[in-house]
């Protein structure tokens, strides 16, 4: 759960922001979207595939 303080007399905009800010921090809302669509692991091991291919054509035209 996340806890925000606010001060008082505080803006509401400035506690939302830091709530925001909190939230991506602890990776909530990245975690929820993960979790909103199950997908196969052979689908998540070629995408792994994928970027990894994709990582190493980068590094090689680099050099």
């Amino acid at each position: 759960m996340i806890i925000v303080p606010v001060k008082e007399g505080e803006n509401i905009e400035k506690a939302l922001k830091k709530f925001k800010r909190k939230s991506e921090k602890t990776g909530v809302i990245k975690e929820v979207r993960t979790r909103k669509q199950f997908d196969k692991p052979s689908v998540l091991k070629r995408i792994k595939m994928q970027h990894a291919v994709y990582v190493n054509k980068l590094h090689s035209t680099e050099e």
